[in-house]
């Protein structure tokens, strides 16, 4: 049994939890599920999941510092405690992720056939994905849910082709959060504009 694979697992679902309920603690969280994940996809050569959990780590401090600002100006109008602060998704945010994603995904790609990872497409699309949809999550995008849905889908899948079956299970138990969260901010979200 690969213990860190259960570990992350574990760190992972927390993570999840807190994110849904938009808890600050849950970039702390995130720090040691990143360092986790980052030790199992290394050692498989699926080096741009290693690369995007990097960036979870590094994001993790923005998010941090981003949503105690945003909640801020929430719990001055939030009566039961319970909102979510959001931020409007704009046409411009959109076709610069759009832009991004495209050209990223294939960038990506050449340079994980280089470094001969076995699955260059499908990991660099879970990466580039989850990269948009984390800086989505760190801005409070409530549609950040539908990218999540998309790129934990594909993480299952690529998961489970390596073998990584904690993982897979940890990626198929984000699909399901991610459907959740995307109900849960539409019925607490506020808009902090």
């Amino acid at each position: 049994m690969d213990w860190m694979q259960v570990f992350t697992l574990v760190t992972g679902v927390i993570y999840i939890i807190l994110e849904i309920r938009q808890k600050n603690f849950m970039w702390v969280v995130g720090i040691v599920t990143s360092l986790a994940a980052m030790w199992v996809f290394f050692r498989q050569g699926l080096y741009a999941s290693f690369g995007l959990n990097a960036y979870y780590l590094i994001t993790a401090f923005i998010g941090l510092w981003q949503w105690g600002k945003d909640r801020n100006k929430v719990q001055k109008s939030d009566s039961e405690g319970d909102a979510v602060h959001l931020n409007r998704l704009t046409p411009k945010v959109i076709l610069w992720s759009a832009a991004v994603s495209v050209a990223g995904i294939f960038a990506l790609a050449w340079l994980m056939r280089l470094v001969e990872n076995p699955m260059s497409y499908l990991d660099s699309s879970v990466a580039v994905l989850s990269a948009v949809a984390t800086w989505w999550l760190v801005r409070s995008y409530r549609e950040q849910w539908w990218l999540w849905i998309v790129a934990n889908a594909l993480s299952t899948a690529l998961c489970a082709t390596q073998g990584m079956w904690w993982m897979s299970a940890l990626y198929a138990a984000y699909v399901a959060s991610a459907v959740y969260g995307l109900h849960y901010w539409k019925r607490h979200g506020r808009y902090v504009e």
